[in-house]
């Protein structure tokens, strides 16, 4: 067992406008199985490169042990498997390679194809494994379920149980929770480190911020009965004090001194009061430092004027003379929200690309509504750049309600001016589900919304989806959400 140290660290990036990390400190055991936590854009993977030494900063990060980050940056995908993982790791060991393959169940024989041939899912098996041959490191393990679906997920996430030593980023409920013992959260003003797992955490997080909600309406009734209350002395403080220099209190002279020591008490009394008033106001402004900002998204579909939008017989989809999908058979209606759940390669995205109107080679029977609007979130992100005005002006919605439910999923407003292009892979992805509620439409498609939005957005679409009912087709593979959100599941 060692510790990593980090003392006062702050750090921001140059031309930033505001600070990631500001005199941040805490300690990290290295046997910890750590899951990391907090809203996109707070410097989760920042903070790994800041371990990694890839940025100047100041402050202290001190430990006695070395670093390793996934996912590796495979320059050379042509390259067999087997030479991409000699490339990152010269010295492993055969039998240990195998002995981790087969814990992630990867065949050996994906060990002789080209990298690039292998699935997106495939391929983060075989660099964890890899990653895993490394001892007497501590890793840094970012999102690896992106590119996994359900049956992955699980398959890595009991995989990552029985290691330790390392840090964990994930948005994955279920994930985290299988797999961590303690959770590392960026919060809006501090860092602080719990053991258990999410579920937990989340649980003290309600507890404190309802805590913090009381406090909070205690505070201001003092408040404004403070307020009142100097108000009022101040008043009676001036009217006596007009009033000293022309009264004959004690007699046929003007009684200075007893007018003079009323006023002077009654001023005293009243900045006596507004002292504590302000030192309420000032402990006021210590409570909800860490309370998120997860109001309520609003989605307004339009109505179509039949039950049924869309409809799928026997349909098989072909690329070139490769099968993806066969006889694939589900409805869509007014009010359906639909999971399209299956493995990686088992034709959803191509499902979801026909009823969108793409050309894809198909047989059997496709019907969809005439003039049925459609709403798209894909799972790309590669075409953001550019201001939020602009894109808002050039997709036509809203830019006031764009940006209104930007900030309602943590966007501050200096994120307004930056160039897309700067923002996290979660910022990114949540910009195209605010344009997606902007928009008129019938039906929702999405894609796999959530892939890098952070744990508490996940929580608030969930919300949305429950409270407006929206027809939506979509494909996800965080368990937790779909169930909590599909009144249909349809596995391909």
């Amino acid at each position: 067992m060692s510790l990593i140290n980090v003392t006062n660290l702050t750090f921001g990036y140059d031309g930033s406008y505001d600070s990631i990390f500001e005199n941040v400190s805490f300690q990290i055991d290295t046997d910890w199985k750590l899951g990391f936590t907090g809203r996109n854009g707070r410097g989760k993977t920042t903070f790994l490169n800041l371990l990694l030494g890839k940025y100047e900063y100041s402050g202290n990060i001190s430990a006695n042990i070395s670093f390793e980050y996934f996912p590796f940056n495979v320059l050379n995908k042509e390259n067999i498997t087997l030479d991409v993982i000699g490339d990152i790791f010269p010295d492993y060991t055969h039998w240990k390679l195998m002995r981790e393959l087969s814990s992630l169940e990867v065949s050996e024989d994906n060990l002789y194809r080209p990298f690039y041939s292998l699935s997106n899912g495939e391929q983060t098996k075989v660099l964890l494994a890899t990653l895993f041959l490394k001892e007497n490191s501590f890793l840094l393990i970012d999102e690896p379920t992106n590119h996994l679906d359900m049956k992955a997920r699980k398959l890595v996430s009991d995989y990552l149980k029985t290691k330790s030593g390392f840090i964990l980023i994930s948005h994955d409920r279920s994930f985290l929770d299988n797999c961590v013992d303690h959770i590392l959260s960026i919060n809006k003003t501090n860092v602080e480190i719990q053991k258990g797992n999410f579920s937990s955490w989340w649980e003290n997080k309600k507890r404190q911020d309802s805590f913090e909600l009381e406090e909070n309406e205690k505070l201001k009734k003092d408040i404004n009965r403070l307020s009142d209350s100097a108000k009022r002395t101040s008043n009676w403080s001036h009217e006596v004090e007009k009033t000293k220099n022309g009264t004959n209190n004690s007699g046929s002279k003007l009684d200075k001194g007893y007018v003079g020591h009323k006023a002077a008490k009654m001023m005293k009394r009243s900045k006596s009061i507004e002292t504590r008033q302000q030192s309420a106001i000032d402990e006021k402004s210590k409570l909800l430092k860490n309370i998120e900002n997860s109001d309520n998204l609003k989605i307004s579909q339009l109505a179509y004027h039949k039950k049924r939008l869309a409809e799928l017989e026997n349909v098989s989809i072909f690329y070139s003379d490769t099968m993806v999908c066969k006889d694939v058979g589900f409805t869509i209606e007014q009010g359906d929200r639909i999971a399209l759940i299956g493995k990686n390669g088992s034709g959803k995205s191509s499902i979801i690309k026909l009823i969108c109107g793409e050309d894809i080679n198909y047989a059997g029977t496709f019907r969809k509504g005439s003039q049925l609007k459609i709403s798209y979130v894909s799972q790309d992100t590669s075409h953001l750049q550019g201001k939020l005005t602009d894109y808002a002006n050039n997709n036509e919605i809203d830019e006031s309600l764009f940006k209104s439910i930007l900030r309602k999923l943590d966007f501050s407003r200096v994120q307004f001016e930056k160039d897309m292009l700067a923002f996290s892979g979660g910022q990114k992805k949540k910009v195209l589900i605010a344009k997606s509620l902007c928009e008129k439409a019938h039906l929702h498609i999405w894609d796999e919304p959530l892939n890098f939005i952070d744990i508490i957005s996940r929580m608030q679409i969930e919300e949305l989806l429950l409270e407006y009912s929206p027809t939506i087709l979509f494909v996800e593979h965080d368990s937790q959400f779909y169930k909590n959100i599909a009144t249909k599941i349809f596995e391909l």
